[in-house]
């Protein structure tokens, strides 16, 4: 019964809803000219430490109310907070200035649907999350695109060798989190028996050893799967990651991180939630279908208000957590929203499905990366969300360049 709902949530038409004013015309991925990134230079800074915790849930973060405070970022401004550092496998970084070409100027405030003050909490009401558990759901498109970051976080695929999640599951806004010198990315697969043949073993084994001293939830995961007895020991949360039908992981190396500036220092002098994303390139590409970037459109423009992403919630061990709702509040830069997510899920790819210009077809595209459960300002006071940092036109420029190395291939998105 809960496939059939899934099958029926995932292909829902997205006709006219709401108050009938909406037309299917409406819900179509309109392209826009986006702005060019293009690098200066780039020169190199010293090793990171790579002692900092996690910390993924961020205090005193600027929200609407403060953000409408601010002063629009003038190109200086922009220039700096798009410069990026890069982190290589071996530890050593570098950071790009960058200047930006082509410019559009954007609305000049913030704005938002409406104010909802709520208590502390992350799941809201009854849990809607869906746990996907059937292979034909879990090794196919979308759901084959989220990604285990060994650093306790989700991402998603956005091209044969890169990955997109939050900046915060990576750097503190002060040095790197432990373990993120040797970054690893899990890929999504349906374990079976006969897995894992002895000729790779050895290899695998060694690539692994040197990934457990970095992440022990990894190593703790790594050995259940190269285990071959002593089931009745494991506790059922660890079963269910290795019995058939279930997702395992296939990890693979980071070669390189890319952080914007923006996320070390705002335009507040502070951590700025909008600039809470990163790309990871891996260090061999796969061979399975990614999502791809897409523009965010206001909430107006999406169908029932409505988005979905899929991660890999703490509390659900070894299992993919999907799940969808409706925005509640945006501003330029964030979505401010009610879905039900747990630690874990943090830099899962927010998607939705909107028409193809000029076609019948319908297509899923990536427009924010979840940022998780954050305390914000809201009039003086803290309050509690689940923020989204949306993809804009300069978002998408950057992500886009990262990914290609020039700006030939981000013209329009």
């Amino acid at each position: 019964m809960e496939h059939m709902l899934l099958v029926f949530i995932l292909f829902l038409p997205t006709l006219g809803l709401a108050n009938g004013t909406e037309t299917e015309q409406d819900f179509t991925w309109h392209l826009k000219k986006i702005p060019q990134i293009v690098s200066e230079r780039t020169f190199s800074l010293d090793n990171p430490k790579f002692e900092a915790k996690p910390n993924l849930e961020l205090n005193s973060v600027c929200g609407i109310e403060c953000q409408r405070k601010l002063p629009v970022p003038s190109l200086s401004d922009l220039k700096d907070l798009l410069s990026y550092e890069t982190v290589f496998e071996n530890g050593t970084r570098t950071l790009t200035e960058v200047n930006v070409l082509g410019l559009t100027p954007g609305p000049s405030g913030n704005t938002t649907t409406h104010k909802s003050l709520r208590k502390k909490r992350q799941i809201y009401g009854t849990d809607s999350r869906f746990s996907i558990y059937d292979k034909r759901f879990t090794t196919n498109f979308p759901f084959n695109t989220a990604v285990k970051v060994s650093t306790g976080c989700s991402g998603i695929l956005i091209s044969p060798k890169h990955v997109l999640t939050a900046a915060h599951c990576l750097h503190n806004g002060k040095d790197y989190v432990k373990g993120s010198k040797r970054l690893r990315v899990g890929l999504m697969k349906t374990k079976s028996r006969g897995d894992g043949r002895k000729r790779k073993g050895a290899k695998r084994s060694r690539r692994e050893a040197s990934e457990a001293q970095e992440d022990p939830k990894v190593d703790r995961g790594l050995r259940r799967r190269s285990k071959g007895g002593g089931r009745k020991q494991r506790r059922s949360g660890r079963k269910q990651e290795t019995s058939d039908g279930m997702p395992s992981f296939q990890w693979t190396r980071v070669k390189s991180t890319h952080i914007p500036k923006g996320w070390f220092k705002g335009v507040s002098g502070d951590i700025a939630l909008d600039y809470d994303y990163a790309v990871l390139e891996l260090k061999r590409p796969h061979k399975r279908k990614y999502m791809e970037l897409g523009i965010s459109p206001t909430i107006k423009m999406m169908p029932g208000s409505m988005i979905h992403f899929s991660g890999f919630d703490n509390d659900r061990s070894g299992q993919l957590v999907y799940r969808f709702c409706s925005i509640s509040d945006e501003s330029n830069d964030l979505f401010y929203q009610y879905c039900d997510a747990e630690p874990g899920s943090t830099g899962s790819g927010i998607y939705l499905r909107l028409k193809e210009p000029n076609k019948k077809k319908w297509k899923r595209k990536i427009i924010a990366v979840y940022s998780g459960h954050q305390w914000v300002d809201v009039n003086g006071e803290q309050q509690d969300y689940n923020v989204a940092v949306r993809i804009t036109p300069l978002k998408y420029a950057q992500i886009c360049f990262w990914i290609h190395g020039n700006d030939e291939n981000c013209t329009q998105g």
